[in-house]
């Protein structure tokens, strides 16, 4: 109860002082690249069910098949670069899809993939910031994303929750980690061998 509280204490003022930013952005999205400004997709939350994610589209409609770095645009870089892609989750934490702090949530398809202990990481919300995020976000492999989720699913608290979102003020205003090397963000995780 007392995350729930934190998170919409936090979100719904967040909100409301960054509608300008907010309207800036989808005009530019909208300017750049067409409507919509808005990308909705379903991803796994909390016990794998799926929601609807919302966040700022980054890039232009593509082939099937062309690699996401071929069709992040110019805008969607710089938006991912300073997080601003994601703002509209702030919204899915109002609703109670996430948590501002939580694993990042995934593909639908990857929930078959996860091993038991790293299927651990839905026992949670999902947050729109996590520990991996602080821990190296897209510069880490996927095992090493997995194993902190689960860490912090065992580890929980608003202490821990603070902590992680100082870290990524700190991460976002250094703009580090936003891509594994050779991809626009992580390449897509195939499950672990073990």
């Amino acid at each position: 109860m007392a995350k729930r509280a934190l998170d919409i204490a936090i979100a719904a003022p967040a909100l409301v002082l960054l509608a300008p930013v907010l309207v800036l952005v989808a005009i530019a999205v909208r300017l750049s690249m067409g409507p919509p400004a808005v990308f909705r997709h379903r991803r796994a939350g909390y016990q794998g069910r799926p929601f609807t994610l919302l966040k700022f589209r980054t890039m232009r409609p593509g082939v099937r098949g062309e690699p996401d770095d071929a069709r992040l645009t110019r805008l969607g870089a710089l938006l991912r670069a300073c997080s601003l892609d994601e703002l509209p989750q702030l919204w899915n934490v109002l609703r109670g899809d996430m948590s501002l702090v939580g694993p990042r949530p995934l593909l639908m398809e990857y929930l078959e993939r996860y091993t038991p202990e790293q299927a651990r990481r839905h026992d949670v919300r999902p947050g729109i910031t996590g520990l991996a995020q602080v821990r190296g976000r897209n510069a880490i492999t996927w095992e090493k994303k997995f194993a902190l989720d689960v860490w912090y699913v065992d580890h929980a608290s608003l202490g821990l929750d603070l902590y992680i979102l100082w870290r990524t003020f700190v991460a976002v205003v250094r703009r580090s980690g936003v891509s594994a090397p050779g991809h626009a963000t992580m390449p897509v995780f195939e499950g672990s061998r073990h």
